[in-house]
C-alpha cells in the first residue's frame, strides 16, 4: 500500500469507527485547486471540519490523510442501502477538481490511473462489494453532484471495481413512478426527494440526461440492476 501513497498530509479531523468497513465513497473537492482542497480537509479550525481518508490530485499524486481504521469526516448526512453513518462504514476518497461551482472538467488520465490501484487495495482488504463503491451524490442526492456526471465511471466497472453500466433494449417493468421510486430505495436509494434521487441515478447510470424525471430507458436500467444484485452478478 505505502507505494501508492506519494505524501503523508495527515487531517486531525476523525473520529472512532462505530461499523466496519463495507463502502467506499468517490468525491470531488469541489475547490479551485488542490492546495484549497487539503487546506480545508485538514483545517481543525473550520466551522465544519471535514477530511477524507486520501486525496488525489490532477496529477495523480496521491495523498494520504486519515487512516483507514479511523471514521473520516467526508459523507456527511447521507443514506445508502438502510446504513445511515456512511462515514463510520466507507473509506473517502477525495479527487481534485473545480466542481459544478468553479469550471467542472473532466477527470486527467493521471488522476484515474492513481485512483486504480489504490481503489483496487482498498476494496481487496474489506471485500467491500462492487455495488458499494458509489458517488457522494448516490449516498446524498439532496445535497451534493459529485464526482458528477464526468466522472469515469465505465473505468471503473472495466477493472470490476464498480458496478458497470447496464445496456438496455427494451423498457423496464414499472408501471407507474411510484413503482419506480420503491425500486430505487431497494437498490440503495434515499428517496426522500424523489426527483433529487432521480438525478442522481442519472447521473451515475445516464449521465447524458439528467432531468429528473422517470423515463423507461431509466427504469429498465434499474431493473437490470436489481437483477443482477438479486442474482448475486453484482458482488
Amino acid at each position: 500500500m505505502s507505494e501508492l501513497i506519494h505524501r503523508e498530509t495527515p487531517s486531525p479531523n476523525w473520529g472512532e469507527r462505530l461499523l466496519p468497513v463495507s463502502m467506499v465513497v468517490l468525491h470531488y473537492t469541489g475547490m479551485r485547486n488542490a492546495a484549497e482542497a487539503l487546506e480545508r480537509l485538514t483545517d481543525p479550525d473550520a466551522a465544519i471540519r471535514v477530511s477524507a481518508h486520501y486525496c488525489i490530485e490532477e496529477d495523480g499524486t496521491v495523498h494520504a490523510l486519515v487512516d483507514e481504521d479511523k471514521r473520516a469526516w467526508h459523507a456527511g448526512r447521507s443514506y445508502w442501502r438502510g446504513q445511515t453513518d456512511i462515514n463510520s462504514a466507507s473509506v473517502g476518497i477525495e479527487l481534485v477538481n473545480p466542481g459544478h461551482e468553479f469550471g467542472y472538467r473532466p477527470f486527467p488520465d493521471a488522476q484515474m490511473e492513481a485512483l486504480l490501484p489504490l481503489l483496487a487495495e482498498i476494496v481487496r482488504r474489506w471485500d467491500i462489494p462492487r455495488a458499494n463503491v458509489v458517488g457522494h451524490s448516490d449516498v446524498a442526492p439532496a445535497r451534493k453532484d459529485d464526482p458528477g456526471e464526468l466522472f469515469d465511471w465505465d473505468l471503473l466497472a472495466a477493472h470490476r471495481l464498480a458496478l458497470p453500466r447496464p445496456r438496455v433494449r427494451m423498457p423496464g417493468p414499472y408501471e407507474n413512478d411510484g413503482a419506480f421510486f420503491l425500486a430505487l430505495e431497494r437498490f440503495g436509494y434515499d428517496i426522500s426527494e424523489p426527483e433529487a434521487s432521480m438525478r442522481a441515478f442519472q447521473r451515475r447510470w445516464r449521465p447524458h440526461i439528467i432531468d429528473g424525471k422517470v423515463d423507461g430507458e431509466c427504469s429498465a436500467m434499474l431493473f437490470a440492476l436489481l437483477l443482477d444484485r438479486d442474482s448475486g452478478k453484482a458482488r
